[in-house]
């Protein structure tokens, strides 16, 4: 089949941490400011593409993360095993004439509260655009996946993800009007992003973060306040704060950000900082850590971002004394992201 090939195209998109003003870059927020930074581990996706012929299958899906290989039929009503996937597959519209085979495969946990499922739709977006007439922006590339999630999935889904795997970095957004944002990318000395990087670290619970009634519930407490509510009102100031304490290289002004965000996420429902997360907060104060941040909406699973002191060897204490608190919390490495989606191919061979 190799010898059939006709191109290879490559994609990466990074993962997204520290997401503070999260939950204002909602419909129901209508306007929001939101802090992230863009982390490898990245998500991957490569397409291989043969020509159109009874040798081959139309478009194969091999989604690695879950073992899952199978032939994705055009025209096919209704989903199959990765609505997603298949979702991007149908909105880029690739030509009749090729048949290819998609592999997509990430470091980082599914449900791991770090925008992993946006990073593979912007790594296959990005990745598909080159074999479909124009080239989108990273801007329409972040919203082309948005607009999968929410119109073709119907699923609750904020911007921020999407903008932070198609544009990596440090990120502050300001979203004017759902779902329009502009976003401004925050770009410190080396050293500053040297030492953010190394302070930083990400804590997966070891089980996937998934919606649930905790979040219905908010959603439905937060439409019926309206966007100029108090809670939404804190979250949103978290944002700038983020992003001036980075431009002044200020660790713990950001850590502060940082606590203030869980406690405002804490504020709209308890259960949005579950015990394991509470048990990690408390490993981490006790290790000098200077913040810490529920990564995405919050609730059980999921992770933190963790911001740590000045000394590296108390870092590593500390996820020692993490992992050794409960067998199913990892550290994940992670490394700060410069670039935001990338997209790279060759001929064959």
């Amino acid at each position: 089949m190799n010898n059939d090939r006709i191109r290879i195209i490559n994609s990466a998109a990074p993962i997204r941490i520290c997401d503070n003003g999260g939950w204002t870059d909602t419909w129901f927020a209508e306007y929001g400011k939101i802090f992230n930074i863009g982390v490898y581990p990245y998500a991957e996706a490569q397409v291989e593409i043969f020509a159109h012929d009874e040798k081959h299958q139309r478009i194969i899906i091999e989604a690695e993360n879950f073992g899952d290989r199978y032939e994705l039929e055009p025209g096919r009503k209704g989903w199959n095993k990765h609505p997603l996937l298949e979702a991007a597959i149908e909105y880029m519209q690739v030509p009749d004439d090729y048949s290819f085979r998609v592999s997509l495969f990430s470091e980082a946990p599914a449900g791991a509260s770090t925008g992993t499922s946006a990073a593979v739709t912007v790594a296959l977006i990005a990745a598909l655009d080159r074999i479909t007439p124009g080239q989108r922006t990273a801007h329409e590339i972040a919203y082309a996946a948005h607009f999968i999630e929410t119109s073709m999935l119907g699923l609750q889904c904020g911007i921020q993800d999407q903008l932070c795997s198609a544009f990596g970095g440090i990120n502050f957004i300001e979203m004017h009007k759902f779902p329009h944002a502009a976003v401004s990318q925050i770009q410190p000395p080396n050293a500053v992003w040297w030492e953010l990087e190394r302070r930083l670290a990400l804590i997966y619970l070891g089980s996937p973060h998934s919606s649930s009634d905790v979040h219905k519930t908010v959603i439905r407490d937060l439409e019926d306040a309206g966007p100029e509510c108090e809670k939404l009102r804190d979250l949103r100031l978290t944002a700038g704060r983020s992003r001036d304490a980075v431009y002044a290289g200020d660790f713990r002004q950001l850590g502060k950000a940082m606590i203030d965000n869980t406690d405002a996420q804490q504020r709209l429902h308890p259960d949005l900082v579950c015990a394991e997360m509470l048990r990690i907060i408390e490993i981490a104060r006790g290790h000098n850590a200077l913040g810490w941040k529920v990564n995405g909406a919050g609730g059980a699973g999921g992770s933190l971002t963790l911001l740590c002191g000045d000394r590296s060897s108390e870092k590593r204490a500390m996820i020692r004394a993490i992992e050794e608190e409960n067998l199913k919390f990892k550290n994940i490495p992670i490394y700060l992201s410069r670039y935001g989606v990338r997209t790279w191919e060759r001929t064959s061979p």
